[in-house]
C-alpha cells in the first residue's frame, strides 16, 4: 500500500496577518508556519492505514527550501520519506499539476490532501489532482476504511453524512473526522531524531502555467467598540438591541 499525503506549509492560526506590495503579497515576516491542520488529519489517517495494511507513507509539498522544516515534522510524525517540488506555489492548478506528475511516476494507491489550506482556502488542489489522474475523488471525507482494493468512505454533506465506496486508486480531500484531534500524533524525540536521516528528495517542477492570478487582498474591517451594559439593566440592553444593533 502506497499512500501520498499532500502537505501545505501554512501560517499558524494565531499569526497576525499582513500584506505587502500594495496588498498583493502575503507578508511572511515574523510568522510561524505549521502543517496545514486538514493535512495533519490526513497524515495521521495515513499512518493508521500503514500500520494496519503495511506499505509506505510519502509526504509532498510544492514550495521553496523554507518549507523543509514542515516536511521534517511530517517525517518525525512517522512518514517514511518526503518530496519537495522546488517551485513557488503560484496557484491551485500549478500545485495540482506538480503533484499529479509525481503521482503518475509512483502509482500511489491513495492520495490524501486536506480539503483546503487554511491560508488561501482555495479548496481546489485535491479535486484537480483527481481530474489530472482520472481517479475517483471524495471531498469532505470524515471516514476512511480499506477492504482489500476497495475503500469505504464517509463524507460530510449538508444536513448529514454520505457513505461511499470506490476501488483504488483514489484521491481524498480530508478534514477533521478522518481522525479526531485527540488522536493527532505529536513528534516524540525518537521521531525527531529519525526524521533527520529519512529521505527528503528535492525535484524540479515540471512546466506548467498558472491559471489564476491574485489581484489584491483586503483585510476584514476592524471590530467596532464593545458597549458594556450592567447585568441588572435589562431595559437598556433591550433598547440597544432594538435601536442600535437593530436585531430585535
Amino acid at each position: 500500500m502506497k499512500v501520498l499525503v499532500c502537505i501545505s506549509h501554512v501560517p499558524d492560526t494565531t499569526s497576525k496577518i499582513n500584506f505587502t506590495s500594495d496588498n498583493s503579497e502575503f507578508d511572511k515576516n515574523g510568522v510561524q508556519f505549521v502543517i496545514n491542520p486538514y493535512d495533519e488529519f490526513g497524515l495521521t489517517r495515513a499512518m493508521w492505514i500503514k500500520e494496519k495494511n503495511g506499505g509506505t507513507v510519502t509526504v509532498v509539498n510544492v514550495g521553496s527550501a523554507e518549507t523543509e522544516p514542515t516536511l521534517r515534522k511530517a517525517l518525525a510524525i512517522g512518514a517514511d520519506d518526503a518530496v519537495r517540488i522546488d517551485a513557488n506555489p503560484s496557484d491551485g492548478f500549478f500545485v495540482a499539476s506538480q503533484i499529479a506528475a509525481l503521482a503518475k511516476e509512483n502509482n500511489y494507491d491513495i492520495i490524501i490532501a486536506g480539503r483546503e489550506s487554511i491560508d488561501y482556502n482555495g479548496g481546489q488542489v485535491p479535486g484537480m489532482i483527481a481530474a489530472l489522474l482520472n481517479q475517483p475523488f471524495i471531498n469532505g471525507c470524515i471516514g476512511l476504511e480499506l477492504e482489500g482494493n476497495n475503500a469505504q468512505m464517509i463524507r460530510e454533506i449538508d444536513g448529514g453524512k454520505e457513505k461511499l465506496s470506490a476501488d483504488l486508486p483514489i484521491v481524498i480531500g480530508g478534514q477533521k473526522g478522518l481522525v479526531e484531534e485527540k488522536d493527532l500524533r505529536i513528534p516524540n524525540m525518537r521521531g525527531i531524531m529519525s526524521a533527520r536521516t529519512k529521505p527528503l528528495q528535492v525535484r524540479p517542477a515540471i512546466d506548467s502555467s498558472s491559471r489564476t492570478k491574485v489581484g489584491d487582498f483586503e483585510k476584514p474591517a476592524p471590530k467596532s467598540a464593545v458597549k458594556m451594559v450592567d447585568a441588572e439593566n435589562v431595559q437598556e440592553l433591550v433598547s440597544l438591541l432594538h435601536n442600535e444593533a437593530k436585531v430585535i
